[in-house]
């Protein structure tokens, strides 16, 4: 559901008009309740932007040291290498070779298949943000050769709508992370439902990509011949068993599957106040530090291997957080508990971004003249009792 047409500007500038600077300052965890299914009918509402772009700035000034773990890891093209060659050489043995294997097969395709899978899709999001290589075009085409085993063109669609998250975060209309109203209605809080929906959550992805009904950019047209041209080298060096081994490694690694639950931990609301969550666990060492969402959003120019970096840097920033440390207590939890459901996220109107965004640079100002005037404060109060000292004394 979206949020109420009342929200307009006006609106916005009266919530913040008696406001110096941003009242969430200096975590920015938000002041609202989080959205319980069968109280609340949508998600939560909230009237400020995200937050990460303010703490970002607020991170920096304690500590501007993190601006030199900026860059790029070219240890993940050789990962990525590995990883397409790994699951090529299993999809060319059930396709050629163990071709009566079937029950085998589809297990390899869960925990083998499934975890290549979900780490290529890890491995896209390196290469959104260009941390993979020096250029964009070596990026991209980072991507286009970790989409060889996916079948799909999912490379560059995947590095579009990924970077319009990060610049709508919770956005109504313009995040295409979040659930669509239809999913939220149909699926509400039945754990049977629950269950199904994370099965299929990787297609639905790709719905919610597909609902903004965008033209394709030029990329994702290279992306399209690129990845039928593979196809067709796929089929015959691997035959329709491989190509099915591949596809199974897609449906599963993207469903109900710890590699996938990444995509629950991150934005669903586990708690009042807090709308991006990180992920300390075992299951970093081999998904690349993805669970380290939210000194990611923080810092979005910072690659995978120096993500911990962030948090040892700056722990006052991070420590008092909720945070996760089980991949798979998470889809448990998602779909037992009466108080996650596919509505449990936060969401903004436009106004609320583009008014946050607009008044982002007299930010810093507002603190200063802020903080002046506490100092000031302060020395006048000072004054005033060692006066009163200086009479008593008299």
């Amino acid at each position: 559901m979206a949020p109420h047409e009342a929200h307009t500007t006006e609106d916005v500038q009266a919530v913040h008009k008696d406001e110096r600077y941003d009242m969430r300052f200096p975590s920015y965890l938000g002041f609202w309740k989080r959205s319980v299914p069968g109280l609340d009918e949508a998600p939560r509402f909230d009237m400020y932007d995200e937050p990460h772009l303010k703490r970002r700035k607020q991170i920096l000034g304690d500590h501007p040291e993190i601006e030199d773990l900026y860059g790029y890891d070219t240890n993940t093209i050789w990962i990525t290498i590995s990883t397409v060659c790994m699951q090529m050489s299993l999809a060319y043995l059930f396709g050629r070779v163990l071709t009566d294997w079937n029950w085998t097969m589809v297990l390899v395709a869960y925990a083998i298949g499934g975890s290549f899978s979900t780490q290529i899709g890890i491995i896209f999001h390196e290469f959104t943000h260009n941390l993979c290589a020096a250029t964009s075009l070596q990026n991209r085409w980072v991507g286009n050769i970790g989409n060889i085993p996916l079948l799909v063109p999912l490379a560059q669609s995947f590095r579009r709508y990924h970077l319009e998250h990060h610049t709508y975060q919770g956005v109504y209309g313009f995040d295409p992370d979040l659930p669509l109203e239809w999913e939220i209605r149909l699926i509400g809080n039945n754990p049977v439902n629950k269950f199904f929906w994370l099965i299929i959550y990787g297609v639905m992805y790709i719905g919610r990509g597909l609902a903004q009904q965008k033209q394709l950019t030029r990329w994702e047209l290279y992306n399209w011949a690129w990845t039928i041209g593979c196809d067709v080298v796929i089929y015959y060096t691997c035959g329709l068993r491989g190509m099915l081994y591949l596809m199974l490694s897609v449906f599963l690694g993207f469903g109900l599957h710890p590699g996938a639950a990444h995509f629950i931990q991150e934005h669903y609301t586990f708690r009042d106040g807090q709308e991006t969550y990180s992920y300390y666990g075992s299951g970093n060492f081999f998904w690349l530090n993805i669970g380290y969402h939210n000194e990611h959003h923080d810092f979005p120019l910072v690659p995978w291997t120096k993500l911990p970096d962030i948090k040892r840097i700056a722990p006052e920033y991070y420590d008092h957080l909720a945070y996760h440390t089980s991949w798979c207590a998470v889809l448990y939890m998602f779909v037992t508990s009466s108080l996650l459901a596919p509505q449990s996220r936060v969401v903004r109107t436009l106004d609320a971004h583009r008014y946050a965004r607009k008044n982002l640079k007299g930010l810093a100002s507002a603190k200063s003249e802020f903080a002046k005037r506490m100092k000031k404060a302060a020395e006048m109060s000072m004054e005033k009792v060692r006066a009163q000292r200086i009479v008593g004394a008299q």
